[in-house]
């Protein structure tokens, strides 16, 4: 599985042409601590590029998530509204929602890169 990243930690998985999943990464999920909720949009709702799109409630603070893509939401993951934990538990596996219609991506990293732009943070 390919994975893109945005410097707001946001993952991306192409899953054909058109169509994407986006969740956090594991970077984002360390640092927010222990997730207790999280609120996600609708099915057939719009999400537009470097626009929050859900919000993560953790035991330290609300983050808003931001979108890679701009798109229609095709599915949400609804396992999260009952168990936000697995995101803490597999940030690459705990999806947050998948999205169709994709008309322009922000600015993404390879695995490779981000895992460097990571580094310079803890520096």
């Amino acid at each position: 599985m390919a994975l893109y990243f945005m410097k707001s930690h946001e993952w991306l998985n192409e899953l054909d042409d058109n169509t994407v999943t986006i969740g956090i990464s594991d970077y984002a999920q360390n640092e927010l601590g222990g997730l207790v909720f999280v609120n996600l949009p609708e099915p057939g709702d719009e999400v537009t590029v470097d626009e929050p799109f859900a919000d993560v409630e953790s035991v330290k603070a609300v983050s808003d998530i931001y979108s890679p893509v701009s798109g229609t939401v095709l599915e949400i993951n609804e396992e999260l509204l009952d168990a936000p934990e697995t995101i803490n538990d597999a940030p690459y596996d705990a999806w947050f929602i998948k999205v169709e219609n994709v008309t322009a991506h922000a600015d993404l990293m390879t695995e490779e890169e981000y895992n460097a732009y990571c580094e310079t943070l803890a520096e």
